[in-house]
């Protein structure tokens, strides 16, 4: 006899785990056969709190009831006159002889004896192919069934973030202290421009903690660079796990291929958050799964928020506003909730919240069109839906204290109240997704209506003389990589932070910093074919004109990618090298104004925007010039 696919899933549980689904499938199978004309005993409501909470979350329990016979109803599975009792037993006969061996047993598990009528001959005998339903035969019931599993499954996964070790390995990452001041510095500045300020000290904690956690601590993966070379690589389809990788919950792991080395390089999707802490990179999902945990690692009531239009992220409870508050690490975002329909043009059907006291279905918070959403949802059956979600709520608060619980009420009676009317958009939540490379985003539909991307981004900045650089007859200026930083050597050793506030023209460009390989860079943005980035000085102004210009520039590039650099003086060009060399420019002299400009382009694959860099430099290089001009002028 062909072993059932579905009871090979089933044994990969753990012991204890097999046998109470494995009782329950049975309870299920036996029924039917000890009273084949009760029709009670034929179905299996989907929201019952039994089915939902031991055999939903289960691997290949489920699979078990479809390969018995098991088939869609409207809100059960049911088992129908015409599916093949034979077919049943043998289901059965496997599930029980396991559950036999594991416990020792000689002989297995008899069958119950079986009252034999003419519908049950007709039952066994007429269905002699078994009509067990696959996957694709009954799309609607697996999108149910999918559903409630990953439902439960996010139920179960938020608890890892109430681990109290845990808990404390990712509160020495966090720069606490650090950011508490910060928040209790902005919270004084709120206070001191507006008296009637409500907000407290965690909702200003929530926005440093954003901050830090993108700028500083994460980092997005479209490709990883090639572990060999340190080049782009291009996706390549799927690599089988490890037992390290599956320890740590990364059942699917990507393979990076480099066309330059031709090694492949590994990209585990680690599903637990304390190996994310030392991986520090991923996707969305990697993104909100660490960051929640960040959250409760400083004391902040925070819940694991799940979209199943393919997105996730936190909410935070804000304790002075008395609401939830959205978070978006991914995109540094706070409280815009609309962000996702209005900006991304995400066609919302269920968002779900997931903390340790409650599941919460959250999804008018997000939505401005709650007509619309209502027609997309159409997965489960609403009554079941909201029976599952209470019984699970009701059992995660069965050891709350009765004050906890009169809290918890209140606060979702607030919520419901404020998902009663539809929220207006506001400016903030116009804007396209900025995470992920440009042609991801274009792929899923979340670079919003105007697609501001694609337009060149003006900063404006001009560098003239001061007064002090006039009388030195000289105009020194470095830029650093590493610290992100402008030094004006000429006018008293003035130091200003930001690339983006010493640039005249930008298109398409931005500073990538990787936190893995310890390397910082300015690129062109994710998917964009070129990019440029120039800096312009003026002298007429202070009434000078140039006598000498130096310039030393640092480029890399990989592959196809290429880093062209322009020098320009009214209707003169100049091309020059970015290899580190200091280059001079003599027919220059006599002229007032400036502008040095560099255009990143070519490279291949989907990190081909990674193929050309300008001052990629080790974040432990703090010293060395990624960029210095110098301008000597005549009176």
């Amino acid at each position: 006899m062909a072993v059932s696919p579905a009871v090979l899933t089933l044994v990969e549980n753990p012991n204890e785990v097999f046998l109470d689904a494995a009782n329950l499938l049975l309870t299920y199978a036996d029924n039917i056969l000890r009273y084949p004309n009760e029709e009670k005993y034929r179905s299996i409501r989907i929201g019952n709190s039994t089915f939902s909470t031991k055999l939903l979350p289960i691997k290949g329990a489920v699979e078990c009831l479809f390969e018995m016979g098991f088939e869609e109803g409207e809100t059960h599975l049911v088992f129908p006159r015409s599916a093949s009792v034979d077919q049943l037993k043998r289901i059965r006969e496997s599930i029980a002889a396991e559950k036999d061996q594991r416990l020792g047993r000689q002989q297995p598990t008899q069958l119950p004896q079986t009252t034999t009528t003419a519908s049950t001959v007709s039952s066994a005998t007429s269905a002699s192919v078994p009509s067990t339903p696959t996957p694709s035969e009954a799309s609607p019931l697996v999108d149910s069934i999918g559903f409630f599993q990953t439902l439960h499954s996010n139920y179960q996964h938020v608890m890892v973030y109430e681990d109290l070790e845990l808990q404390l390995k990712a509160r020495n990452q966090v720069p606490y202290e650090e950011l508490l001041a910060a928040a209790v510095e902005k919270l004084d500045l709120a206070k001191a421009s507006d008296p009637e300020c409500k907000l407290g000290k965690e909702d200003f904690l929530i926005m440093e903690l954003l901050r830090w956690f993108k700028k500083d601590f994460f980092s997005w993966v479209n490709c990883l660079l090639c572990r060999q070379c340190g080049g782009g690589t291009q996706s390549s389809g799927s690599l089988q796990p490890t037992a390290e990788d599956t320890r740590w919950g990364a059942h699917r792991v990507e393979s990076h291929y480099c066309q330059t080395c031709h090694v492949s390089t590994r990209f585990p999707r680690y599903n637990n958050p304390e190996k994310l802490l030392e991986t520090r990179r991923g996707r969305c999902g990697e993104w909100a799964n660490c960051f929640t945990l960040c959250c409760r690692a400083v004391g902040l009531e925070a819940r694991y928020i799940w979209d199943s239009t393919d997105h996730v992220w936190t909410e935070v409870y804000s304790v002075s506003q008395c609401r939830w508050l959205h978070c978006d690490p991914c995109e540094n975002t706070c409280d815009k909730p609309l962000t996702y329909e209005v900006g991304w043009g995400k066609k919302l059907s269920y968002i779900l919240a997931f903390s340790k006291d409650e599941v919460v279905d959250v999804t008018w918070r997000y939505s401005c069109k709650h007509p619309e959403v209502l027609t997309r949802r159409t997965k489960v059956q609403e009554a079941s839906l909201l029976r599952t979600i209470s019984s699970l709520t009701a059992t995660r608060q069965q050891g709350v204290s009765p004050e906890r619980k009169k809290e918890l009420l209140n606060r979702l009676l607030v919520e419901l109240v404020e998902f009663i009317t539809p929220k207006k958009p506001k400016p903030g939540d116009l804007g396209g997704r900025g995470s992920g490379s440009l042609a991801w985003r274009i792929a899923r539909g979340e670079v919003g209506a105007a697609a501001q991307e694609a337009l060149p981004q003006v900063a404006e900045c001009v560098f003239t003389p001061t007064e002090m650089e006039k009388n030195q007859g000289l105009f020194h200026l470095r830029y650093c990589a590493s610290k992100d930083q402008y030094h004006r050597v000429s006018n008293d050793d003035e130091v200003v932070q930001g690339w983006e506030r010493g640039v005249w023209r930008k298109d398409c460009v931005f500073r990538k910093v990787e936190n893995d390989w310890q390397m910082v860079y300015i690129a062109r943005t994710e998917g964009s074919p070129s990019g440029t980035i120039s800096w312009k000085f003026d002298c007429a102004a202070m009434g000078v004109k140039m006598k000498a210009v130096s310039v030393t520039a640092h480029d890399k590039t990989f592959s196809s990618g290429t880093v062209v650099w322009r020098m320009r003086s009214g209707q003169a060009v100049n091309e020059f090298l970015g290899d580190g060399s200091t280059q001079s420019f003599p027919a220059l002299s006599g002229s007032t104004e400036l502008v040095i400009e560099a255009e990143l382009c070519g490279g291949e694959g989907p990190s081909s925007w990674q193929h050309a860099q300008l001052f990629r430099q080790s974040l432990t290089e703090t010293e060395e010039p990624s960029f210095e001009i110098l301008i000597r002028f005549d009176a």
